[in-house]
């Protein structure tokens, strides 16, 4: 890995020691300048996880990817700045049922820096901006919305903030998005929900083309044929608004070059139809 290079591609310049102001520096960056994307499914090809090939197409390409691809890459980038990185499996809570998926679903990672824990994450679409601190199960506040980790048995909950309406007056609500434990793993073991997340009815990522960039006011994600484009509010405590209009196949390639910096070498075939609920096993 060139790291001046990678660290050039999400637009980054100057020292970049394994500090704590470094990390939240190239977590942010990082969610800004590599989109959360699937494109290589569906334009017909496999998703493989060798770091020299992630390498090849997120930095070199200037593509992004899912949080195999995403996150991987960014684990080996940290380790290689001189991070103590650990590798974690998640389990992302299903939309449809509530239920969780199985492990390996969802690749995070934990650094250990100054003797405090990070959880970091940077492959997971509408997820957290900066990385959040495991020593707390106290609401962390960020740009985009407040997230907490909630601990409970040997699991602990990654949970958004949310406000909801009863009977007129606005209530707190936190909505599960991910669990996880800190037991370490290794990167091959995330292959198989890899490959099931390429060919499953009741996977996103086979189900629906999708390509999303964190933005300063919001975030900007083309699924299918429509654009979706969701702004912050400025009045605190007042939700996001979200936009959505249907586009052609034309302004999807002249959004994803313009928008999110990607040309595609072969045609996509965009894609957005229902997702076959799993079974609930887990």
């Amino acid at each position: 890995m060139d790291v001046q290079k990678y660290l050039a591609r999400i637009g980054c310049s100057g020292p970049c020691p394994p500090t704590l102001e470094t990390l939240r520096y190239v977590h942010l960056n990082h969610l800004m300048t590599v989109p959360f994307e699937n494109l290589t499914i569906h334009i017909g090809e496999r998703v493989r996880l060798e770091l020299p090939l992630l390498y090849e197409k997120i930095v070199v390409l200037r593509r992004g990817g899912f949080c195999f691809e995403n996150n991987g890459l960014f684990s080996w980038l940290l380790s290689q700045m001189g991070f103590d990185v650990t590798i974690l499996s998640a389990q992302v809570r299903n939309r449809f049922t509530g239920a969780y998926g199985p492990p390996f679903d969802h690749f995070i990672m934990m650094l250990k820096l100054d003797g405090h824990r990070w959880l970091c994450d940077v492959g997971f679409g509408s997820g957290l901006q900066l990385p959040l601190s495991l020593e707390t199960d106290s609401p962390q506040v960020q740009s985009h919305g407040a997230y907490r980790l909630r601990s409970q048995g040997n699991f602990i909950f990654m949970e958004v903030k949310s406000e909801t309406e009863v009977s007129g007056v606005g209530e707190e609500c936190w909505t599960e998005q991910y669990k996880f434990t800190l037991e370490p793993r290794e990167r091959d073991e995330f292959r198989a929900m890899c490959d099931y997340h390429q060919s499953s009815a009741s996977s996103i990522f086979f189900c629906k083309s999708l390509c999303s960039l964190l933005l300063p006011t919001g975030r900007i994600t083309i699924m299918g044929r429509r654009l979706i484009i969701t702004s912050l509010s400025s009045v605190e405590g007042q939700q996001a608004t979200q936009t959505t209009r249907d586009i052609s196949d034309e302004e999807i390639t002249e959004l994803l070059r313009e928008k999110f910096g990607i040309v595609l070498h072969s045609p996509l075939t965009p894609k957005d139809v229902e997702i076959v609920p799993p079974p609930v096993t887990y």
